[in-house]
């Protein structure tokens, strides 16, 4: 178990932000179901990588990882998994739970499909459950309560199936595995949230040729036994990611640099951008080099939006609102509840420990910014790698020093943020707890 001490910091600099964890997941399943070869370079090699690299193995894919060259060399499956000899463990990732276990449909025979305490009981898997049932699979959830394990037997038949759809994933995870099942496959989404990751998924069908037809985002055609040829990919960077060293250059009032940024990429995170320019955030974004600069300004304005298409920032939003003048309140965030924690909650406790004025509603946050912030030494992290970077931007702005337990989790996502925040001049250590 390792720990984050953090003290006040300025910031100044230049940095690269790591690969997107949702286009790298993405990538190695589309991969590991083409026919023939294909590379993958700069792959975030984080946990969640490899739990999808290990499930894909178990589907019948040979995945190389050459680690020095920060690629991988993929022969996939050629639309046709075969069954796994052991139990899948998605580990801390509910988008592998969800991804590979609409694959796990396609297979005759049983398989078995686990993860760790936060997949267990927090990632709720009704939706892709009933999905799997509707398409003629098996899919029971061990413990009779719409989570992992899941016990899943196929082969899926092209039909219909309608599910919830406020978390992005089952719908995903089910049009992938709908280009494999004979005959066509209709979907149809219930109250759709989280519509930039669809469009993420979609944009990969759309890169790969593959056929299908949609309504909006409550209802999709998918024609079945499609082909996906090999192909070569470099991943882009994290939007999700970037959230952290704009937000710590914003409460500091620093000025960085940030390198390996693709505004014309299709991630939703992007969005955050826009919203930080609503409360009067200053970039210049330099298009040929890929890089975002963060430029000081004086204060922010709190205002009110809707987070739903970038929920994963709600955590360091709630940060940036702290730093706002007036009030900031935060709607479409319901789903946030169901993550690697109850983020809701979770920063909410963890930011009143620091001083703040903040408070959950049904679906988001209301904060009162302007507040003076004072370090503690007892934050947690819940074990959620977005809580864990949140409170840390939160402790460059606050007085005195700030002790974060259970950091290890930053690995998911951002596996170099705490050498990147050294490099932008924050007195940060990450040291082995006792």
């Amino acid at each position: 178990m390792k720990k984050l001490q953090i003290k006040p910091s300025q910031l100044q600099g230049r940095i690269e932000i790591p690969s997107s964890k949702s286009h790298t997941l993405r990538a190695i399943l589309f991969a590991s179901l083409a026919e023939g070869n294909s590379g993958i370079e700069s792959f975030l090699p984080s946990p969640d990588a490899y739990a999808m690299i290990d499930a894909c193995r178990a589907l019948g894919a040979e995945v190389t990882v050459i680690e020095s060259e920060n690629r991988l060399d993929i022969k996939g499956v050629s639309g046709q998994p075969q069954q796994p000899d052991n139990i899948l463990d998605a580990g801390n990732s509910g988008q592998v739970l969800r991804f590979v276990g609409a694959i796990l449909g396609l297979i005759p025979g049983y398989s078995v499909m686990t993860g760790d305490h936060s997949v267990r009981f927090n990632r709720p898997a009704l939706p892709l459950i009933e999905g799997l049932k509707q398409l003629g699979a098996e899919c029971i959830s061990t413990k009779g309560d719409g989570h992992a394990p899941l016990i899943i037997r196929g082969p899926m038949q092209g039909n219909r199936a309608q599910i919830e759809g406020q978390d992005s994933q089952p719908v995903s995870a089910l049009l992938i595995a709908s280009l494999f099942i004979p005959g066509e496959t209709e979907i149809i989404v219930d109250n759709p949230g989280e519509l930039p990751w669809l469009d993420l998924t979609l944009s990969w069908f759309d890169r790969l040729g593959l056929s299908y037809q949609r309504e909006g985002y409550t209802r999709f055609i998918i024609p079945g036994v499609q082909k996906i040829a090999g192909f070569n990919y470099r991943v882009p960077g994290d939007f999700s990611s970037l959230a952290y060293p704009v937000a710590a250059a914003l409460v500091t009032k620093s000025s960085v640099i940030i390198d390996n940024v693709d505004l014309e990429d299709a991630q939703g995170d992007k969005k955050l951008l826009d919203v930080l320019v609503k409360m009067g955030a200053n970039f210049e974004y330099n298009a040929l080099e890929k890089s975002l600069q963060v430029l000081p300004v004086e204060k922010l304005q709190g205002i009110r939006f809707d987070i739903n298409e970038f929920v994963d920032a709600i955590t360091i939003m709630a940060v940036i609102a702290c730093h706002a003048e007036g009030q900031t309140l935060i709607s479409g965030a319901g789903i946030a509840r169901k993550k690697e924690s109850n983020r809701l909650t979770a920063i909410t406790t963890e930011l009143k420990k620091l001083g703040a004025d903040i408070a959950e509603t049904e679906d988001g946050l209301h904060i009162m910014g302007g507040q003076s912030l004072t370090n503690q030494k007892n934050l947690q992290s819940y074990h959620d790698h977005r809580i864990a970077m949140s409170m840390t931007v939160a402790a460059l702005a606050a007085v005195g020093d700030c002790e974060i337990a259970d950091s290890e989790c930053i690995a998911k996502s951002y596996p170099s943020f705490v050498t990147q925040m050294q490099a932008l001049g924050v007195n940060i250590r990450e040291l082995a707890c006792a």
